[in-house]
């Protein structure tokens, strides 16, 4: 059984994986903004903690992350307005690197966007652009760290009923959300996923096999 704190922990992708999470016996806290989340948090299976990432300094969220087996940050802006991008899922999430580093926290999980790369080829005038900028720099932060790191990168979200495969062939350029939590979960419990980057759609092989073929 592992500790993990998860930011955004009301998100759709992280309440999924807290379910597969703690049903694996693992014990997760999820980090909110919003009190009134609390019961879908532990209707789910989590631990809520009330934190408004957008707020914490380094020494706040070091503090938060001590003590834990490792980090899953999943917190996001959500098409709110750009400034909040800017300040959520660029500079929050670098922060949050910054603190599992200074709390001694090695494990860590930033679920991303699969088009987070130097080149993602968003157009600096489209509000979008925050958020591709933002995905590219928190990841350079993390692969840049010490710590044992994972990039979870999906393509476009979707509400489709999980099928428990993926790929990345180009088959598709979406995911349904469930099938992401299966990869995040995974990905949690098995450590020769450290280092690397894993970009996935929706497609026909088994997780299990795709992050070990």
């Amino acid at each position: 059984m592992s500790d993990i704190i998860l930011f955004g922990g009301h998100g759709k992708v992280a309440l999924l994986a807290t379910r597969i999470l703690s049903d694996r016996g693992h014990r997760v806290t999820s980090v909110i903004r919003n009190p009134e989340q609390e019961d879908d948090v532990r209707a789910h299976g989590g631990e809520p903690r009330v934190a408004d990432v957008q707020q914490q300094s380094l020494t706040d969220l070091a503090d938060l992350v001590r003590g834990h087996d490792a980090v899953l940050w999943s917190a996001g802006a959500g098409g709110g307005s750009v400034d909040r991008t800017w300040a959520i899922d660029r500079d929050a999430a670098v922060l949050s690197v910054q603190a599992a580093a200074r709390a001694g926290v090695d494990r860590y999980v930033m679920v991303s966007w699969s088009g987070s790369q130097l080149d993602h080829g968003i157009p600096q005038d489209q509000d979008f652009f925050a958020y591709a900028q933002s995905k590219m720099i928190a990841d350079a932060v993390l692969r840049d760290s010490d710590l044992q790191w994972t990039v979870v990168a999906p393509s476009t979200l979707t509400d489709d009923d999980p099928t428990g495969r993926v790929d990345w062939d180009g088959s598709s350029s979406q995911v349904p959300r469930g099938d992401v939590a299966h990869v995040v979960a995974d990905v949690l419990e098995d450590p020769s996923t450290a280092g690397r980057t894993i970009r996935f759609n929706g497609g026909s092989t088994p997780v299990a096999d795709f992050l070990h073929g």
